[in-house]
């Protein structure tokens, strides 16, 4: 491990220097990884896995899309690929990587497979975590451990195939046989990892949670609509409210922020921006910081999980989901948004 200051707080990670990929193959050479669901992280996972050298199976159910897909990526019927059930069943390390809602209905047909000495892992503690809501208990005689990609699986694969890494959490739940921790560092390199950092189940789902409620998603988005309608209402274009919104920021500040920091971003812009971001900034914080305690406390009593399990159960779930979905995609912002990415320069 290396001992890193973060800002003057020390803190140990786990990087591919410590921990290498020829590693990882020697300590789940005798394992036969099942990878239960190809839908958001599934797919970079496993393939990430393949391309290392690991003994990797997906599990998914027949006839689906993400069966399709499976198959479109090269994974062979009866060979590499088999139904959820099936998989359990020869897997010896089943990582669990379906949706919340389907580990919940899925989790008796697991549960069944999880003989003594296998590894149970995921990439999210929602199921475990929130167990008196998910009914997801682990047998205890088994390993159980996370790897959780701080990105997108799509990102995972993207970063891996360009040789590089998406950091990720890794917790252990179970050591049931005393090398969980190794089989969860294993893992976690293997599946394209940048470096890895401790923690636990809970701590791993409420900061996931807050997150993409948050700044990841549920922030942004609100900001965006707000700064565009205002413009909008002041008689910008939509052109002009977009690009000032959300085009600068993506195509512009964010890569410079994500590769130098928002002090540089701040000592390389005009004195006017200067002056106004500092400023605003402060109002901002004051007015946001109260909200996120809010919303963190929430996660932290089980509301939103609550939240999200009853929505998923009901049946017409996905009919409302995509009502609302179509309403972001139909709004002028995201429309606006369209014909300007059309505009970009080849």
């Amino acid at each position: 491990m290396a001992t890193i200051n973060f800002g003057g707080v020390l803190e140990e990670v786990v990087t591919r220097q410590e921990f290498t990929v020829e590693k990882a193959r020697e300590v789940l050479e005798n394992e036969t990884v099942a990878v239960l669901g190809y839908g958001v992280q599934g797919p970079g996972q496993a393939l990430n896995l393949k391309d290392n050298g690991i003994n990797v199976i997906v599990g998914q159910r027949k006839d689906s899309a993400s069966w399709q897909k499976a198959l479109n990526d090269g994974w062979i019927e009866n060979e590499t690929l088999f139904e959820l059930e099936e998989a359990c069943q020869r897997g010896t390390l089943l990582m669990n990587l379906l949706s919340d809602a389907g580990q919940i209905s899925v989790w008796p047909t697991v549960k069944k497979h999880l003989t003594k000495g296998k590894s149970l892992y995921f990439s999210h503690g929602f199921g475990v975590s929130f167990h008196e809501k998910t009914g997801i208990v682990p047998p205890q005689n088994i390993d159980v451990f996370l790897v959780a990609p701080k990105g997108s699986g799509t990102s995972l694969r993207t970063l891996f195939l360009e040789s590089k890494g998406l950091n990720s959490s890794y917790a252990v739940f179970q050591d049931y046989s005393g090398k969980a921790k190794a089989k969860a560092l294993a893992i976690g390199i293997a599946i394209g990892s940048g470096y890895l950092f401790e923690t636990t189940f809970k701590k791993e789902v409420y900061s996931d949670l807050t997150g993409e409620r948050g700044v990841l998603m549920g922030a942004i988005a609100g900001l965006f609509e707000a700064q565009y309608e205002v413009l909008r209402t002041k008689g910008h274009t939509p052109s002009e409210a977009f690009n000032e919104t959300v085009e600068e920021l993506t195509q512009s500040l964010m890569p410079l922020i994500a590769q130098n920091g928002m002090d540089w971003m701040y000592a390389n812009t005009s004195t006017t921006a200067q002056r106004g971001a500092l400023d605003w900034k402060k109002k901002f914080k004051a007015l946001n910081q109260p909200l996120l305690d809010e919303l963190y406390e929430s996660v932290a009593s089980g509301a939103e999980a609550e939240i999200v399990i009853k929505a998923n159960s009901k049946a017409d779930y996905r009919e409302k989901l995509e009502q609302e979905l179509t309403e972001i995609r139909e709004s002028e912002l995201w429309q606006t948004g369209i014909e300007v990415r059309k505009l970009r320069p080849e």
